[in-house]
């Protein structure tokens, strides 16, 4: 049987910000076999990808070569053509700009099955997000979005700028950084005031989003300083004036910080999430790796004998998913859990008990092993308990219930293990000094991000989750710079802010 073709989605990622992209465009990444994304686009906007999906970097300026507009055509057909659903992930808007219409010629040439999926261009986000409305009932009734680079094989020039000089609204160049000197004087030439108010954005929508504003005479002499270099776009009109008091983008409290978060991959984005509501710049190295027991015997044969134990404790919200999903996968549902009672040693661990409709008998004030044990002892003593834990980790809760009389069995319900190799960019900004936090929330992890990156933590500011694991950075070499007084992720953020009020 001939393989049916895939379908081809040229989807707009936004200009930067995540957050941006469309719900379709999340959808179709969700279904997407092969993804080609530009440079430019977010790599948290790849994290909408399925996992065992084809990620292909079109390439990055300065970093090896750009990929021709013919060789991503072949390559985005070629894998459709075998059967493969292909995105094509542009930067803000496809049809701005994008030459979609190229591609789209490409596709119906080829006969293949397409979509266009749009995208916040950014424009509309760069200026929002600055604070200077494109339009204006007082000063611009229309807006005109402009190309500062034109195609070089065209002849002649499509742009007709004494006609610009002219237009009655507000006027917005996209890669217009390295042509301002011509274009700002043909303006000017052509009777556009000299004092006409200019803004340039630069990474807008970006927590190291810039706003530099000039007019339109000392514009070039600006950008020749060097110190605004692409990606940006220009504003050029008389709302650059009419910008809002309140810098609503640039003012939230961790604006402009990076932060790193080390957390396994798929327990990262809560946390990436909020950083980004903070205005922080995100990064990602998980410090250590979850998966599953290479053998479940212990744990079924445990499942099946559930009836026989009083109390079942979770010390860790990976507990809880592994062993209930696996009652699960076994064909069981969780009336299979009895009369035991349930202990879980914090709030993130009662939340995920909660995702099965369960909720703990006891959890402590203090979210550590040793509040736990000393809440478990008055109501454990003399009865058996199975504690689901992970396959390295602290024995005091054991301990400290056997001397209680307690009959204890421990199960491992689930692997961690250390990440060996850090990200090359993440090593770069470390190394660079340009990483403003670290954050650390569990001993295992301190453990494993000395390891990863050495005395080059002493080069940014290291936020621990509780008293023990800045015990265990500090014991190295590297004590934290705060220590959350809430063991929790909310708790490790709350220090941040408060350090970086003071």
């Amino acid at each position: 049987m001939t393989r049916q073709p895939g379908k081809v989605y040229l989807v707009g990622a936004g200009p930067g910000d995540p957050g941006l992209i469309t719900l379709r465009g999340c959808e179709v990444l969700a279904l997407a076999d092969t993804v080609f994304y530009d440079y430019l686009v977010n790599p948290l906007v790849l994290s909408h990808v399925r996992d065992r999906a084809e990620l292909i970097c079109l390439g990055r300026h300065g970093q090896g070569r750009l990929l021709t507009q013919t060789e991503i055509n072949e390559q985005v057909v070629a894998a459709a053509k075998s059967g493969k659903n292909v995105v094509r992930l542009k930067g803000g808007d496809p049809a701005i700009f994008g030459r979609t219409s190229e591609e789209i010629a490409v596709l119906e040439a080829a006969h293949l099955s397409y979509e266009v999926v749009p995208g916040v261009t950014s424009a509309l986000a760069a200026s929002s997000y600055a604070g200077i409305p494109l339009t204006h009932r007082a000063a611009a009734s229309c807006v005109a979005f402009v190309t500062g680079q034109e195609c070089r094989d065209k002849e002649g020039s499509a742009l007709d700028l004494a006609n610009l000089a002219s237009f009655p609204g507000t006027l917005v160049f996209y890669m217009g950084v390295t042509t301002a000197p011509r274009w700002s004087a043909e303006l000017i030439l052509h009777g556009k005031p000299a004092e006409t108010q200019v803004a340039i954005i630069r990474r807008g929508t970006l927590p190291e989003q810039q706003l530099v504003k000039t007019t339109l005479e000392k514009l070039p002499e600006v950008l020749a300083l060097g110190k605004i270099r692409p990606p940006a776009i220009i504003i050029v009109g008389e709302v650059v004036a009419a910008e809002t008091k309140a810098a609503w983008f640039s003012s939230r409290p961790l604006f402009g910080q990076s932060v790193l978060v080390t957390r396994p991959a798929h327990q990262a984005a809560a946390m990436i999430s909020r950083l980004a509501a903070l205005g922080a710049t995100p990064l990602v190295q998980p410090a250590i790796e979850i998966s599953a027991p290479a053998d479940w015997n212990r744990v079924d044969a445990a499942i099946e004998q559930l009836a026989t134990y009083d109390w079942l404790v979770f010390s860790s919200a990976n507990g809880v998913r592994f062993f209930l999903d696996r009652i699960l996968a076994t064909g069981h549902d969780l009336r299979q859990l009895g009369n035991c009672q349930i202990a879980a040693i914090g709030p993130a661990t009662t939340d995920a008990l909660c995702d099965y409709r369960l909720h703990a008998d006891l959890q402590p004030t203090e979210y550590r092993a040793e509040a736990l044990a000393e809440q478990l002892v008055p109501v454990a003593a003399g009865k058996r308990v199975l504690l689901l834990r992970a396959s390295r980790g602290r024995e005091v809760l054991a301990e400290t219930l056997r001397e209680a009389q307690a009959e204890v069995s421990q199960l491992v319900v689930y692997q961690s293990e250390d990440v060996t190799k850090p990200d090359p960019k993440v090593a770069k900004t470390l190394a660079e000094g340009k990483l403003d936090w670290i954050t650390v929330t569990s001993s295992a992890i301190a453990r494993s991000l000395i390891q990863l990156f050495g005395s080059d933590l002493l080069k940014t500011r290291l936020a621990a989750i509780s008293p023990l694991t800045a015990g265990v950075l500090t014991d190295a070499g590297y004590p934290p710079d705060v220590v959350a007084s809430q063991y929790t992720t909310e708790g490790l953020l709350d220090a941040i802010l408060e350090a970086k009020e003071e």
